[in-house]
């Protein structure tokens, strides 16, 4: 990264930007293997999932740690300590998503050998807005851009509309077929992972938004 005319703390605030930016496109890494293992049957993309799942765990403890150190030796202004504020807390979100990125692939492996309930328009559809959420609360996060982070944001709702809608569909096959209830069951979990996947993005953008704004979404 080119640090050109910046000064210390200017600097390491950039640095703490680009970090979690790569944290995030870490997440995005994840979602994607998960859409591996669940769409594809790829179970060898939970591993994968998993891997990647455990340098966002590392990255998030050494970003919190330089966070704190940052606060504690610069004692920077409001402006930055409203960043740093808002990276902390949005942290602890963007490693959770990852969380459910990777209890989705396990489920997507142990599903891969069986009969599918049925077809997994709305999953794929979930995975395909989670993977556009992630994609523009990195830009958001990455040009300080409150517009975009407000669409991310508003992703989440047609991720919460397919959810309810999974629900139904699940619990309707069920009901007419008791055979399916082990496989529907897992599909009702990873629709809630994809959903709580969702929920964690929002809060982020909220985070973002926080930041930018010094108001809460």
């Amino acid at each position: 990264m080119v640090h050109s005319g910046m000064n210390v703390l200017e600097r390491e605030l950039q640095d703490v930007n680009t970090a979690t930016v790569r944290m995030l496109s870490l997440v995005r890494e994840g979602v994607q293997n998960a859409r591996r293992a669940l769409i594809d049957g790829e179970a060898e993309a939970a591993d994968r999932c998993a891997a990647v799942d455990a340098q966002v765990d590392a990255l998030q403890h050494e970003l919190e740690s330089r966070c704190l150190t940052i606060i504690a030796r610069r004692q920077p202004a409001a402006s930055d300590l409203r960043f740093l504020g808002a990276i902390v807390q949005a942290l602890a979100d963007i490693e959770r998503a990852g969380d459910y990125a990777v209890h989705v692939a396990r489920a997507g492996a142990q599903l891969a050998t069986l009969p599918r309930v049925k077809k997994y328009i709305d999953l794929n559809r979930i995975l395909t807005i989670l993977d556009e959420m992630l994609e523009a609360t990195m830009r958001a996060l990455a040009d300080g851009d409150a517009a975009t982070a407000r669409a991310a944001h508003a992703m989440d709702e047609e991720i919460d509309e397919l959810y309810d809608q999974i629900q139904r569909e699940l619990l309707t096959y069920m009901m007419a077929d008791p055979q399916t209830i082990d496989r529907a069951t897992t599909l009702l979990a990873v629709g809630r992972y994809l959903e709580r996947c969702g929920d964690h993005l929002e809060n982020v953008n909220e985070h973002i938004l926080f930041w930018l704004t010094g108001e809460r979404a």
